[in-house]
């Protein structure tokens, strides 16, 4: 087998492609041939060491993957030689084969291609577990989504969607915002015409007639944090996603007392772990949502394996719009 292998976390310049022997699944694991491979802003972090996980080293990045089972482990009883499989496993998926834990791994039901499936687990999950768990999104609410065009961000605008809510798009540019009205949102901001401390709270004002959205789902951070939040609603839900921006915002907590609202985290990882059986029937919804055409992973671009760095700097440039996706 091949992969791209991280000796010293100081990032994407110091991964090597590299021949290792094919390794044998233990127990309670599974052996995959990786057919594709997604990018996620994690694989960056955790090979600059700044990401909350760290993997001993050596070790092979890439958190988020589909293929072929081709062998398994002592105690493996829901999955068998030669099905197709999706898996979230934090490391290993930028090879030609990975071991993964088998309770890790969800089943392929037919007719779910592996491009797909490795671009599917990661975003829908964190977008269903904000909007659907977290947040209790309604029928007939606003929803706000910052950084609309990206990974989250498209499964985000189409889960709001489907749950008959208003969506609101702001992304960084009018190429992308274009993109989030193919996929449903009935307005777009393009908050690279506008400051921070103004001209997004003005247009957010207009496009709620000044009521504010009652969710706010945040994947970026930065600086349009803080004006974004001083523009929810009365019983707003601020969503804190993530940082892709890199600050973390510093909120003042006058506002929650004066709109009423509420900052809400989200952890998907940790949701899984601590409860996986409402896990597993969400992603099993998901899936369902899947094959009826309800959802679907928006992909930027495909690129082989061994073209990894050339993706880290596409991803860097930020012009992605979706997921990127590496195949073998």
């Amino acid at each position: 087998m091949h992969a791209w292998l991280c000796e010293n976390p100081v990032g994407v310049e110091a991964l090597k492609w590299t021949e290792l022997p094919t390794p044998d699944p233990k127990a309670s694991e599974v052996l995959i041939e990786i057919q594709a491979a997604s990018l996620n802003f994690p694989d960056l972090l955790i090979v600059q060491n700044k990401y909350q996980m760290k993997p001993p080293l050596p070790f092979v990045p890439g958190s988020e993957y589909a293929g072929v089972v081709r062998a398994v482990g002592d105690g493996v009883k829901h999955l068998q030689v030669g099905q197709s499989v999706a898996c979230l496993s934090g490391t290993g998926g930028f090879a030609t084969h990975t071991v993964a834990p088998a309770a890790l791994c969800m089943p392929l039901p037919a007719g779910f291609p592996p491009v797909d499936a490795a671009a599917f687990i990661m975003i829908y999950a964190t977008s269903w577990h904000a909007l659907m768990d977290r947040a209790a999104l309604k029928a007939g609410e606003t929803v706000l989504i910052l950084g609309a065009a990206g990974g989250v961000g498209t499964s985000a605008i189409q889960l709001a969607k489907a749950a008959g809510a208003r969506v609101i798009a702001a992304a960084s540019s009018d190429e992308k915002c274009a993109l989030c009205k193919t996929l449903g949102a009935d307005e777009t901001i393009n908050y690279s015409v506008h400051t921070p401390a103004k001209g997004l709270r003005e247009e957010i004002k207009r496009l709620t007639d000044g009521k504010g959205p009652d969710v706010i789902y945040d994947p970026v951070g930065g600086d349009f944090a803080e004006p974004a939040f001083r523009s929810i609603g009365w019983r707003g839900r601020y969503m804190v996603v993530g940082f892709a921006s890199g600050p973390i915002p510093s909120l003042p907590l006058n506002l929650t007392l004066l709109k009423g609202a509420s900052i809400m985290g989200v952890f998907w990882g940790d949701f899984a772990r601590r409860e996986p059986q409402a896990n597993a029937q969400m992603m099993q919804t998901l899936a369902g949502m899947y094959l009826k055409g309800q959802i679907k992973p928006q992909i930027d671009q495909t690129l082989p394996m061994r073209e990894l760095p050339k993706a880290f700097a596409v991803m860097g440039s930020r012009s992605v719009k979706g997921k990127l996706v590496m195949v073998n």
